[in-house]
């Protein structure tokens, strides 16, 4: 496995309330990328300061919406550790969807690694206050310029973090 480059934010930001997250409207300092091609296969595993990256207006995921997603969460515990919930499914999961629209087999072990980094390096994100956690989206699209109707060749693989606290804030 490649070992994953680590380029940390030289402008944190300021890390809200408990009581004001709300659900993914806050993002942690990083976020993990990682490029596919034919030719390379998965590559350039790296954490980067969270922001915006920019696709051609002709990428496929615009056009043809090759593109899939996860949702998962990590919990402080009561004597301050950061525990993970069942990564391995999330992944199984996601690499079911993939299999589906033609994205790349993305490596369990790269992701579980990518993972732990991510979290630890933000370890700070991670909210202890009860009902509150660590809003986990890992998501993979292709990234080709092309208008052609055929799946991609090139996709991006995007890890980003989000505090939150409960979804349904007023319940349901």
């Amino acid at each position: 496995m490649e070992a994953i480059k680590i380029t940390k934010t030289s402008n944190p930001a300021v890390k809200p309330a408990a009581d004001k997250l709300g659900f993914g409207k806050v993002f942690s300092d990083h976020m993990f990328l990682m490029n596919y091609n034919e030719g390379l296969g998965w590559h350039d595993p790296r954490i980067v300061p969270y922001g915006p990256f920019e696709l051609a207006p002709s990428s496929v995921v615009f056009h043809y919406a090759q593109e899939i997603f996860e949702g998962m969460k990590a919990y402080r515990t009561a004597e301050g550790k950061i525990q993970l919930f069942r990564p391995e499914e999330n992944i199984a999961r996601m690499n079911r969807s993939g299999k589906k629209l033609c994205i790349p087999h993305i490596p369990e072990d790269i992701f579980i690694e990518a993972l732990k980094q991510l979290v630890t390096l933000d370890a700070d994100w991670v909210p202890a206050e009860p009902g509150t956690s660590l809003y986990i989206r890992p998501f993979a699209f292709a990234s080709d310029e092309m208008l052609g109707v055929h799946a991609g060749k090139q996709y991006l693989f995007c890890i980003i973090t989000s505090p939150s606290g409960s979804y349904y804030a007023d319940g349901i």
